[in-house]
């Protein structure tokens, strides 16, 4: 049963004319007959009372004509809601992040919303090490990695340059000093992210290579919990730059160069390679376009090749 047998048997049914439904179609009289033929050998019944000159019809055609008319009604809804799409009146965009990746979309996405505010935007917290299969299980569209994935079935576009920051709290002695050496840091209480890593495992290389202890007396659950409890005095931290700007800033903490440590990370959006990305999600990668190309800094858009 196609929408167009519906349509010619609608138009016969309000016409009560096989005739002027023809011409209101610009179609043949037989073509019209015909497709109303082909719909009653489908449904098994007759619609139209053959034998009435008023083109009455059949208890059967009366059910249909209800079924129909919504059909119709449903496919210029459809059509509505498809071009309510494509103008991005609605829609979803679907990402994944983690705590620290997360804090890179929020100027992105504040800029997005307030150019598509009927856009519903979702953005699921994720282990980084499972993102990526997410975004191949169709999970989300979009994910936020801050390493390059290793399935050449992603795309990734290079879209911030953070770095690894070594902080403390403002009373802390270190706090007057600009620079250290990592082996000044050997003494040193650090509070540190327990979820593996791997900039932690390149942390834990480099107090190796140059031979000094790395004292890890705490490890909290959050970035945020590691910022807050450095901010009350209780050691040190080697954090994203992301993760404390405001804190530095407003001088709740205090950043200290440790040249041995410099260590740049890169947040990256990822996507399936092959995908069709809805129109939401198109108009969201020319959006950070836009911010990096704006904005500067530590903000780009560089598309990666795969190796």
């Amino acid at each position: 049963m196609d929408l167009f047998a519906l349509e010619t048997f609608l138009a016969v049914a309000e016409e009560r004319s096989f005739s002027r439904a023809a011409a209101r179609l610009h179609r043949t009289q037989p073509a019209v007959s015909q497709a109303v033929a082909k719909l009653e050998g489908e449904l098994g019944e007759a619609l139209f009372d053959r034998a009435s000159r008023d083109g009455l019809l059949t208890d059967a055609g009366e059910v249909l004509r209800e079924y129909a008319q919504k059909l119709l009604n449903l496919r210029v809804e459809a059509n509505h809601a498809l071009g309510e799409l494509r103008s991005l009146h609605r829609g979803s965009l679907n990402l994944a992040a983690n705590e620290y990746t997360c804090l890179y979309l929020l100027p992105v996405l504040d800029g997005f919303r307030r150019e598509h505010p009927r856009v519903k935007v979702s953005v699921q917290r994720s282990l980084a090490s499972r993102i990526a299969d997410e975004v191949l299980l169709h999970s989300v569209e979009i994910g936020v990695l801050s390493f390059k994935p290793d399935d050449r079935a992603l795309k990734s576009i290079v879209v911030y340059r953070d770095e690894l920051a070594f902080v403390v709290n403002p009373r802390h002695a270190l706090a007057r000093i600009n620079s250290v050496s990592i082996r000044d840091l050997g003494d040193q209480n650090f509070i540190a992210h327990n979820v593996p890593s791997p900039q932690r495992l390149k942390v834990f290389e480099a107090f190796r290579r140059h031979k000094t202890t790395l004292r890890i007396d705490v490890e909290l659950p959050s970035l945020e919990a590691v910022r807050r409890f450095v901010e009350l005095g209780n050691g040190v931290a080697l954090v994203p730059a992301l993760t404390v700007e405001r804190e530095l800033k407003s001088g709740a903490l205090v950043r200290v160069q440790v040249k041995e440590l410099q260590m740049e990370r890169k947040l990256r959006l990822v996507h399936r390679k092959e995908a069709n990305l809805s129109h939401a999600a198109l108009e969201f990668l020319k959006g950070v376009r836009e911010y990096a190309e704006t904005t500067g800094g530590a903000y780009c858009f560089l598309p990666e090749r795969a190796d």
